[in-house]
């Protein structure tokens, strides 16, 4: 539900624009590491991707391992701190935001301790259509609803709280508004990327798969679904709530509280499983590595269930502590897509396009296909400088907004009691 927001700053068209530009470019690099899965099936995981990708060097296997594992974890936090926002907003803050933070980690530290994919595929399919059901809500509460949140008749109204001009009817920019700054909208386009992005499992979900080559129909699938269910949803939430309501997620912009909360409270499920699938293909990266060629890999054991719930335990304790300390949701998918997306979404499947090719026609690969293998080439150089450009420019963008969001005093500071609810 970070669309509608991501609209409001970067205006309706482009915003779109964007939706399926990312969403396009996600499928084709998706394709692109599902052909070197199939060509290399001794890859298990992304890790044992980044290091065949660059110079089979054993110090890129470990700190692809390290990127990984923290995208994972950042993950599971983003789910801890929205879980604690939807507590919030349910009883109206009747406890401390640190409690409920933790409230929302032991419950799906709980729910990740199944061992096996086959148990969290049955969660998936409920996830995806409480979250459907959920977005379809909002949308429908933004349209029938009489105001978004915080509506003033007044055009000229100021918030006593920020000082800026907001009233009047909910205002659509098709294109940003004049002074958007550079921050801003990179963060809006960060919020984007950031939600089609999911190469950083498909290895591990390849890996398992009884016949992998029935994974793109999967993919186009999904990819279709998700262009229409955002492009739709986000742009209905956005036209109704406009630019000076909308907040992130945008089930804070709905005015009335029942619908609010009843929009927001099928969004749970997922809220749930997309943390635990998180922490699931963590500690499966990190147990199957210290018990490989052992009898706790595959038994239940002791031991091996012990160091199960361990790892989990850790990876969640650290979830919590990052959503206390980047309590914004915003800007804590900005930073996120900034610092991992930009490899796991764009620059290491560049590098497997032009790597496989130069291995199938030798080097000048992309002279010997001709017009294909010219753009081809192109397109996937052009891959690899959007995700150096994200990297770079991003995180010092993602980094910014959060110190400006802490001087502005959207939150009191790390580890607050004070409320976040929508």
């Amino acid at each position: 539900m970070s669309f509608p927001y991501s609209y409001s700053v970067l205006g309706l068209v482009p915003g779109l624009i964007l939706t399926v530009v990312v969403a396009a470019l996600v499928l084709y690099t998706s394709l692109v590491l599902w052909e070197f899965c199939l060509r290399h099936p001794e890859v298990r995981d992304v890790c044992d991707v980044g290091q065949m990708l660059f110079w089979g060097k054993s110090w890129v296997w470990y700190l692809t391992a390290v990127m990984f594992l923290l995208n994972n974890t950042f993950i599971q936090g983003l789910h801890v701190l929205t879980g604690a926002k939807y507590l919030n907003t349910m009883t109206n803050h009747s406890v401390c935001t640190v409690g409920f933070a933790v409230i929302m980690a032991v419950i799906s530290f709980f729910c990740s301790l199944p061992r096996t994919f086959s148990t969290l595929s049955k969660i998936a399919t409920m996830s995806a259509f409480f979250t459907f059901v959920s977005v379809l809500l909002a949308a429908i509460f933004a349209g029938i609803e009489a105001h978004p949140a915080g509506y003033n008749p007044d055009p000229n109204h100021i918030d006593p709280t920020t000082g800026t001009k907001i009233g009047g009817a909910p205002i659509v920019l098709v294109i940003p508004a004049a002074g958007t700054t550079f921050v801003s909208g990179m963060n809006a386009f960060l919020n984007i990327s950031y939600t089609f992005i999911g190469q950083i499992t498909i290895p591990s979900f390849i890996a398992e798969m009884k016949n992998p080559k029935d994974f793109p129909k999967a993919l186009w699938a999904v990819t279709i679904a998700e262009v229409i269910v955002f492009s739709l949803v986000g742009s209905i939430v956005y036209v109704y709530t406009g630019t000076q309501y909308n907040t992130a997620p945008a089930f804070g912009s709905l005015g009335n509280e029942v619908y609010k909360k009843v929009a927001f409270s099928f969004m749970i499920p997922t809220l749930i499983f997309l943390g635990v699938l998180y922490a699931s293909v963590s500690a499966r990266f990190v147990f199957f590595r210290i018990f490989e060629g052992t009898r706790h890999k595959g038994n239940h054991t002791v031991i091996g269930w012990a160091s199960w719930a361990a790892i989990l335990a850790a990876t969640w304790v650290v979830a919590f502590i990052i959503a206390e300390v980047i309590p914004f949701f915003s800007d804590l998918l900005s930073l996120m897509s900034s610092l991992f997306d930009s490899f796991f979404g764009f620059i290491f499947w560049g590098v497997a396009y032009l790597r496989m090719r130069k291995a199938e026609y030798g080097p000048g690969y992309y002279k010997k296909r001709g017009i294909r293998g010219i753009i081809g080439f192109v397109i996937n150089i052009i891959i690899i400088i959007i995700g150096i450009f994200m990297l770079g420019v991003g995180t010092y963008a993602s980094v910014d907004s959060i110190l400006l969001s802490y001087q502005a005093g959207n939150v009191k500071g790390v580890f607050t009691c004070a409320g976040n609810g929508l």
